[in-house]
């Protein structure tokens, strides 16, 4: 396993974080397999674990704190918050009314007293910067959190948040979770380069592209993973986006078998080899999901490698740019760009 400095902190993380997403009703990972994935990837080296308030209603965090029960201190430990928990329309966003009260609620779930990183799970366009700036800031002071970050934030939302901080004077984000992989490169045109000029920890999610480089999905095959279960649409390789996908992930196929590597192994390879990544987010359900990706905990790609996968899907592309996460609202909802 590779170490690595988040952001500007000084903590020290692996290069695999695991990610919690999958337990508990996502996932239908049970307690014990939990637990099990724990055990195992704190073996494996992994030192960061991330979680969120909204993952299966809390229950993600819940069993998290089970699994890690007596060795907290050993751990980085991290969740989010921001996204609906309920119908109530105040239990969501990132208003100091809710980060207080939802705070102290992901600590009841984790068994713990604070958490290591506490992120925005997504922009709130209506809570000012200020606004959730200076309540994370008192909750880093109150000692309840240690360090706190954004995820899946607009570069220029970014670059705003930074500029809030210093003009009134609080705490700032330390680190950034973006969606990146092979097939979704487009942060590299904006948001990296922007966690680059701020010293930003950058722990990246869906290193696998949602299972399309698990090597499970290939031409011919039945695609019957997990995800395509509940995201049908993102699988039907008669829309061109996914069919662009699998011819990519056929052309990739090629250049991981001439290196004698698994599909895994060339897709975190890949993420943890830009320089402003600090951790891929792994997120298996099952033991045997996670020693496959413990697999490339020190897998280096060669340039030629690197060079080959450039080839077919060129830096800063999405091959699927509608499934991002960091669109501007405008774009999304036409009455936000008419008069």
């Amino acid at each position: 396993m590779q170490y690595r400095t988040l952001g500007r902190t000084g903590v020290q993380v692996s290069s695999l974080a695991l990610g919690a997403m999958n337990f508990g009703e996502i996932g239908r990972t049970t307690q014990d397999e939990a637990t099990a994935i724990v055990d195992a990837a704190l073996e494996g080296g992994i030192n960061i674990i991330d979680t969120a308030d909204m993952y299966s209603g809390g229950e993600s965090e819940e069993m998290v704190g089970k699994a890690i029960a007596g060795r907290r201190d050993d751990i980085v430990l991290a969740t989010k918050a921001s996204m609906p928990m309920g119908d109530e329309r105040n239990h969501q966003g990132s208003s100091r009314r809710w980060l207080v009260t939802e705070l102290d609620n992901s600590l009841r779930r984790l068994g713990v007293d604070h958490v290591d990183l506490y992120q925005i799970h997504r922009w709130d366009p209506s809570t000012s910067d200020e606004e959730t700036l200076s309540a994370l800031t008192d909750l880093q002071r109150a000692g309840k959190i240690r360090y706190f970050g954004s995820s899946t934030f607009p570069a220029y939302r970014l670059v705003q948040a930074q500029w809030a901080a210093r003009e009134y004077h609080l705490s700032r984000y330390v680190t950034e979770q973006p969606s990146y992989s092979i097939l979704q490169r487009g942060i590299e045109t904006h948001v990296l380069p922007v966690t680059e000029q701020y010293g930003l920890g950058v722990l990246v999610w869906s290193p696998l592209a949602s299972g399309w480089l698990s090597g499970a999905i290939r031409e011919g095959r039945e695609i019957t993973t997990s995800r395509s279960a509940f995201l049908p649409e993102r699988f039907d390789t008669a829309i061109p986006s996914n069919r662009a996908r699998l011819d990519a992930v056929e052309r990739l196929a090629e250049v991981a078998d001439e290196a004698g590597l698994t599909m895994i192994q060339l897709a975190l390879g890949f993420v943890t080899a830009h320089p402003a990544v600090t951790s891929a987010l792994i997120g298996p359900r099952t033991p045997d999901h996670l020693h496959a990706q413990l697999a490339a905990a020190d897998t280096v790609l060669s340039a030629d490698v690197l060079d080959a996968i450039d080839a077919i899907v060129a830096p800063g592309t999405d091959l699927a740019a509608h499934e991002k996460y960091d669109t501007p609202p405008a774009l999304l909802d036409p009455s936000l760009r008419r008069r």
